[in-house]
């Protein structure tokens, strides 16, 4: 039986600590890829560079074999991945991270770390997003054992994972315990923070995003689950963004001119 193929990506850039971290964790379950952006990409979202040229260089590290860094975003990173790397073979999963700083919540619509996974399930292939609060030796450790566990469930019980849905998990700070909860989405609200200053032409330029402020308490939420009870996080995430209840009530409005079709 052939090995399990295995990408490992991120949206912190090829140097990041949690990248060969992750890598590491997931040696044993198969043959691993290494393909992310050549510096950081956080807040790139689900994004493809349709634009530009994008450049894939493969990279020695401790000479390692199947690493690759590309110019591009964590979306390209999988893109490339299925359609060139891997055009004749079969990819089994995509494992995102582990990335330096929760995805919790509206989070998961900026996430690079997030958007790779989704691009994973756009093209049929099973997905993980993990994400710890700080880049420390005692959450990487967490993060670790997590990824290779729920790796090795999808890689040996792939049915469980419906198609289109990835799984993004957040690990909190100093977990003292092995427990985790199955969550939802949850809210939370940031700083509206905008930075004016002038470069050294007079032309004003601006830093943008501020701080998370708060979250709304929602039991079984990624927040409520993360941020106040301190337990792992695994949220599954699918591509469908319709609201049925909005659906129902839209196909009862009537417009003057024009007829709903049920």
């Amino acid at each position: 039986m052939k090995p399990k193929k295995i990408l490992v990506t991120n949206d912190d850039g090829i140097n990041a600590v949690g990248l060969m971290t992750l890598a590491d964790a997931l040696k044993g379950l198969g043959e691993v890829w290494v393909v992310a952006p050549d510096r950081d990409r956080s807040g790139t979202s689900h994004t493809l560079t349709l634009n530009t040229p994008v450049r894939l260089d493969k990279i020695n590290i401790n000479g390692a074999e199947r690493i690759y860094s590309t110019d591009g975003t964590p979306g390209d990173c999988v893109y490339l991945t299925v359609s060139h790397l891997l055009a004749d073979a079969t990819l089994d999963l995509v494992v995102s991270g582990i990335n330096h700083g929760f995805n919790l919540a509206d989070d998961i619509t900026y996430s690079g770390t997030v958007g790779a996974a989704l691009e994973a399930v756009l093209l049929d292939v099973p997905a993980i997003a993990i994400s710890v609060a700080n880049a420390n030796q005692e959450d990487l450790y967490t993060a670790k054992n997590f990824a290779r566990d729920l790796s090795t469930m999808i890689l040996e019980e792939s049915y469980k994972l419906p198609r289109g849905v990835l799984l993004n998990v957040n690990i909190p700070k100093g977990v003292t315990h092995n427990n985790y909860k199955i969550t939802t989405v949850g809210r939370r609200s940031y700083s509206k923070d905008v930075r004016h200053n002038l470069d050294p032409k007079g032309r004003a330029y601006y830093w943008i995003g501020g701080d998370p402020l708060q979250h709304d308490s929602i039991p079984g939420s990624d927040c409520n689950t993360v941020l106040d009870e301190c337990l792992i996080s695994v949220t599954p995430i699918h591509v469908d963004m319709t609201h049925s209840e909005a659906r129902r009530r839209l196909e009862s409005i009537t417009l003057p001119s024009f007829n709903c079709v049920t």
